[in-house]
């Protein structure tokens, strides 16, 4: 029985050797063939990256309209949101007791005039002393004085535009008490021709941004050569006008830690208001870089590495020092040669020394 076993073993083995050959061996079974991966050389170029900060738009001019006198509103000529131009009357005051006031003071000068001419002949002819004629001259002044203080009031009860612009709230309504000591203004006339955004700045972006700002012949900031700043209003529309850079305090707050600067848009549609929000994008030129695409990099720890294609098409890794985030990657000037090969894909899953199969 035992016989019979063995040969029936031996000839199953004939049977599997016939059909499929030999068996193939560890080595061969364990070979595979180098990735098929896409890479880049890397030419250096000029960048311009945008770095945008929030900011509060605000008029050329915001005029506060309060009252110099106070008095009851007797008429009010504007509508709230109307355009006006400067001297344009916008509110009249009561003035009744204002003009009872100045009939009195008339009264005052004419009864002063009145001794002044009385007592001039009779100090010509020495008959009284030059003092009380003196005296007579100064009350007549003072109640000059009174009188005319009393006109300006009346003057004062018409309130003009002092600036073109928008007419902003009216809290105060017709038959109002109005005062210079009220807690609110009549209103607010903004002049939207122009509109200043300001926006704040670390300490750290402050020095980036004031290299990025040319020099004139003295050695200050030439605004008028600066890059135009571009404004993404609160829809996230560009505004279609450039912006130029206008101020820069660089006196650093000690509480804030940052430093505000002002971009000044013209605005000739009126398409952006006084209060209004948005973002500010300043333009930031990197001359002679490498732009390093996000999807070739990795991270070791804080570190970003990328995958350099050698001659043998062996890889190994390079950290790089980056300047800037682009939309696309990173921003490196230094630590690279122009025409470097790197890998652009499937970073995640390569080690040093590995061989790929490049895919330009």
């Amino acid at each position: 029985m035992k016989k019979i076993a063995t040969i029936g073993s031996l000839s199953l083995l004939a049977l599997l050797s016939s059909c499929f050959g030999k068996v193939p061996s560890t080595q061969a079974a364990s070979t595979i063939p180098a990735p098929s991966l896409k890479v880049t050389a890397l030419n250096k170029k000029d960048i311009t990256v945008f770095n945008e900060f929030s900011t509060t738009l605000e008029g050329k001019q915001n005029v506060e309209i309060w009252p110099k006198v106070s008095g009851f509103i007797q008429d009010i000529y504007v509508e709230e949101g109307q355009k006006i131009k400067k001297g344009q009357l916008l509110f009249k005051l009561e003035t009744q007791t204002l003009n009872q006031d100045a009939n009195a003071a008339k009264a005052a000068v004419n009864v002063a005039q009145v001794e002044v001419n009385k007592l001039r002949p009779l100090v010509e002819k020495d008959i009284i002393s030059p003092v009380q004629l003196q005296t007579a001259e100064a009350q007549l002044n003072q109640a000059k004085s009174n009188y005319d203080r009393v006109l300006s009031d009346i003057n004062y009860s018409k309130i003009t535009s002092p600036v073109d612009g928008f007419i902003g709230e009216i809290p105060y309504k017709t038959g109002a008490l109005v005062s210079s000591s009220m807690p609110n203004p009549l209103t607010t006339v903004s002049d939207i021709s122009e509109v200043r955004a300001y926006f704040s700045l670390s300490e750290k972006e402050l020095l980036k941004f004031k290299e990025s700002i040319p020099a004139n012949s003295n050695n200050r900031f030439n605004f008028e050569n600066a890059n135009d700043v571009k404004l993404v209003m609160i829809n996230g529309e560009e505004y279609p006008e450039p912006g130029k850079i206008a101020m820069i305090n660089t006196i650093i707050n000690s509480t804030t830690g940052s430093a505000t600067a002002r971009v000044d848009f013209k605005n000739p549609n009126h398409l952006l208001t006084s209060g209004s929000t948005g973002k500010i994008k300043i333009p930031y030129l990197y001359k002679d870089a490498y732009e390093i695409p996000q999807a070739a990099t990795i991270d070791l720890q804080g570190t970003k590495l990328i995958f350099i294609v050698k001659e043998d098409n062996t890889i190994t890794t390079k950290p790089i020092n980056i300047l800037a985030n682009t939309q696309k990657g990173f921003i490196v000037k230094g630590g690279l040669e122009p025409g470097t090969t790197i890998v652009t894909e499937g970073v995640s899953k390569l080690r040093d020394g590995m061989t790929i199969n490049p895919i330009k």
